[in-house]
C-alpha cells in the first residue's frame, strides 16, 4: 500500500546513529544520505526521516507506530538489542505475541525522538 514513510526528527545526527544500528539486523540500510534528510530500505527508500524544529511529539496512548518485516526471530532479537544499545528505550522485549497469532515474534522499542517501532516475523 505505501511506498514509503515519512518523518520528522530533531536531531539528524543522534537518529542516524540509532537507525544505522537498529535497522540493520532487519537487513534495511542508509540508501540516501543529505544533510537533513535520511533515507533507509532494502533496494528502494521506504523510510524517510527529515530534521525539523517540531517533531510529532511523543505520545504512548496515539497508536501511532511503525512496524518493520523482519526474517527471522533472530533478526527481531537483534533488533531489540541494537535499538537500545543505540539510544532506544524498551517498550516490549522480544517475544511470541499470542493475542495477535500463534506465530507472531514481535520486539518494541522507542527512538530517541519518542516513535515506537515494531520489529515483527511470523517465522518459526
Amino acid at each position: 500500500m505505501f511506498d514509503h514513510v515519512s518523518i520528522g526528527v530533531a536531531d539528524i545526527a543522534r537518529s542516524r546513529k540509532f537507525y544505522d544500528a537498529a535497522l540493520k539486523p532487519l537487513g534495511f540500510t542508509l540508501l540516501s544520505d543529505g544533510e537533513t534528510s535520511l533515507g533507509y530500505g532494502a533496494k528502494a527508500v521506504q523510510l524517510w526521516l527529515g530534521a525539523t524544529a517540531k517533531p510529532v511529539k511523543p505520545d504512548s496512548e496515539s497508536g501511532l507506530h511503525f512496524c518493520f518485516t523482519a526474517g527471522d526471530r533472530a533478526a527481531v532479537d537483534a533488533f531489540h538489542a541494537a535499538a537500545l544499545k543505540a539510544g532506544g528505550k524498551d517498550n516490549g522485549k522480544p517475544g511470541v505475541r499470542a493475542d495477535y497469532g500463534p506465530s507472531y515474534y514481535a520486539a518494541f522499542a522507542i527512538d530517541p525522538d519518542g516513535y515506537r517501532l515494531e520489529a515483527f516475523t511470523a517465522a518459526s
